[in-house]
């Protein structure tokens, strides 16, 4: 990380570059300037390394809800996450196999719990089981949406115990103030879906006038659309 923001590799990062690098952790600017606060200890403005370090443990602190202090960085906690594809813990395109599957394996028992009390159908919990469990969480439903889209990974509209478990974990990450992904990051695909080929919901959009001409093919009712309609998948 520290060498993404210090590209010119002068041992120290200026507080503009470090600004719109931490941004990416998704906390808000309120807790970044605490963070910088207590980072910045001689209050120059410019992070050495061992200064840009503290920085990445609380933002770490704060995704895992601990508190902004000096005293929280000897706590153990993950590293810190950055929605930004050169990050090494969102790597997107298809998931390889050696990619840790980013749900781990406390929270799966979890999750499976939760699965298991919905009553699953042949190990599939179908979209209106599925419903009332993520509404519970009180996010905002174009949020959920976003969710369920990125769960139903091979798109039947149903949920089986993986998919469950991509569903809780994005949920869990949005009540923590992080962003939901606008697709399925590699580390996040479960090992049971990874295939050499693409996965479903990291392959790049379809540019929208292409959309567009296919969907008049397909569906003539709709009558012509003005071109400026954004079409999305």
């Amino acid at each position: 990380f520290f060498s993404q923001v210090d590209s010119a590799n002068t041992g120290r990062v200026l507080a503009s570059d470090a600004a719109v690098f931490l941004k990416k952790s998704g906390l808000t600017d309120l807790v970044l300037g605490k963070i910088w606060d207590l980072a910045d200890t001689d209050g120059k403005g410019i992070l050495n390394k061992q200064e840009f370090f503290v920085a990445l443990r609380l933002v770490a602190c704060a995704q895992n809800g601990l508190d902004v202090s000096l005293s929280s960085l000897n706590l153990p906690v993950p590293p810190p996450r950055f929605t930004d594809t050169s990050s090494p813990l969102l790597l997107s395109g298809a998931a390889s196999a050696d990619v840790p599957w980013a749900v781990k394996l406390e929270d799966k028992a979890k999750y499976d719990a939760i699965f298991d009390s919905l009553n699953p159908v042949n190990g599939l919990l179908s979209g209106d089981k599925v419903k009332p469990v993520l509404l519970n969480s009180k996010l905002p439903v174009d949020i959920l949406g976003r969710v369920w889209e990125l769960s139903d990974i091979d798109r039947d509209g149903m949920l089986d115990r993986d998919e469950f478990a991509v569903a809780m974990f994005l949920v869990y990450c949005a009540l923590e103030k992080e962003p939901v992904p606008m697709s399925l990051p590699a580390a996040l695909v479960p090992p049971s879906k990874r295939k050499p080929v693409s996965v479903p919901g990291v392959m790049p959009l379809i540019s929208s006038s292409l959309h567009a001409k296919e969907s008049h093919q397909s569906l003539p009712p709709v009558g012509v659309l003005p071109a400026k309609t954004p079409l999305t998948q």
